[in-house]
Parts: C-alpha cells; sequence; structure tokens
C-alpha cells in the first residue's frame, strides 16, 4: 500500500480528490495540457512557501516548469512508473512534435509525456498522482563519484 504524502506537502492538496468519472477519455495532446497546469501549480504550492518577491518566486518556477527540468523529473520518476503510466508517457512523447524553434525535440517529446502521464493522473488516479509528485519533492539521493 502506498504511503499517503505528509500533510504539509504540496502534494497533499491532491490526496483529497477524488478521480473523475471514466466518461470521455481525453487525448494526448489535452492531458499534456492539463498535466502542465498541474505540474506548474504544484511547483507554484512549492514555492509559495518561502518569503520572497513575486518576481523571485516567478523565476524560480519557470525554472521548474521548463522542458528540460520536466524531462529531469520524469527521469527521476521512470523506473517507479507502472506499465500504464510509462504507455501514456509513451503516447504523449509521440504526439509532442518538434516542439519549439532552437528547442530539443527529444527532450520536448519527454516534457509533453510527462505531462500527459499528471494530466491523466490528475483526472483519474489523484492519489497516485500526489504520491508520485511527493516523490519528486524528495532530495535526490548523491551520486557516488
Amino acid at each position: 500500500m502506498a504511503a499517503s504524502p505528509p500533510p504539509d506537502s504540496a502534494a497533499a492538496w491532491l490526496a483529497g480528490l477524488a478521480a473523475l468519472p471514466p466518461a470521455v477519455e481525453l487525448p494526448p495532446q489535452q492531458l499534456a495540457w492539463l498535466g502542465d497546469a498541474v505540474w506548474e501549480l504544484h511547483q507554484r504550492l512549492l514555492h509559495c512557501r518561502q518569503p520572497a518577491r513575486p518576481i523571485d518566486l516567478h523565476r524560480a518556477v519557470v525554472t521548474r516548469v521548463k522542458a528540460a527540468a520536466q524531462a529531469d523529473a520524469l527521469q527521476r520518476l521512470e523506473s517507479r512508473l507502472r506499465p500504464q503510466e510509462l504507455d501514456l508517457v509513451r503516447r504523449g512523447r509521440n504526439r509532442a512534435g518538434r516542439g519549439p524553434r532552437g528547442g530539443d525535440p527529444a527532450l520536448y517529446g519527454q516534457a509533453t509525456g510527462f505531462e500527459t502521464m499528471l494530466g491523466w493522473l490528475f483526472l483519474r488516479d489523484p492519489q497516485r498522482l500526489a504520491e508520485l509528485l511527493n516523490h519528486l519533492e524528495r532530495p535526490e539521493p548523491a551520486s557516488s563519484p
């Protein structure tokens, strides 16, 4: 059984949400659009606890919602993902397109896959979403030299 997020974690707000009934299945692009909003709100909740000027909070959040940061978050979660979640990531990645001009299409695809999974989890399994976001809030273990 998965542990619920600590009450003071930014992921805790999701734990109280109920999954929506399985009505219409959204396409990957719409799930990614929704997942992008979920990820940004999560980052804002993390950063709003810090005493700082709004512009500094904004800059900190922008750094965390860029494609590179999302791809990094996906990489940190990959070993923990269930087959259905990996399939959502794949579906989102395959529908991502090239991304912004001058950007890395592979990185953009990973970020879109991550957002697709977040959007689906937000609608269908908020408890699991909270569990994954809570995992990302923990510091990364130091890598050995």
